[in-house]
């Protein structure tokens, strides 16, 4: 989702203004949240280790929003996984 949001602010040229980055970064951040402890109740409570797959999904969900919060930081994390 958030990549369609980068994808789409791009493709018109324009930027996002910096109320709408900080609406919509913390739209997600509430649902990652939410996930997370969704999460940590399993495992406390439940004593049941998270699925790979939704810590994953989680991952790249973080991966996403770092690309709209700062669309530089895409191209510096590539060179640091070359060195």
């Amino acid at each position: 989702m958030l990549l369609k949001l980068y994808n789409r602010t791009k493709q018109r040229n324009l930027m996002a203004t910096a109320k709408e980055k900080k609406e919509e970064v913390k739209k997600h951040l509430k649902k990652m949240r939410a996930e997370l402890r969704d999460i940590h109740l399993a495992v406390t409570d439940e004593l049941k280790m998270p699925e790979a797959e939704s810590i994953k999904d989680l991952m790249s969900q973080m991966d996403e929003l770092l690309l709209v919060v700062d669309p530089k930081s895409n191209k510096k994390s590539k060179t640091k996984k070359k060195k």
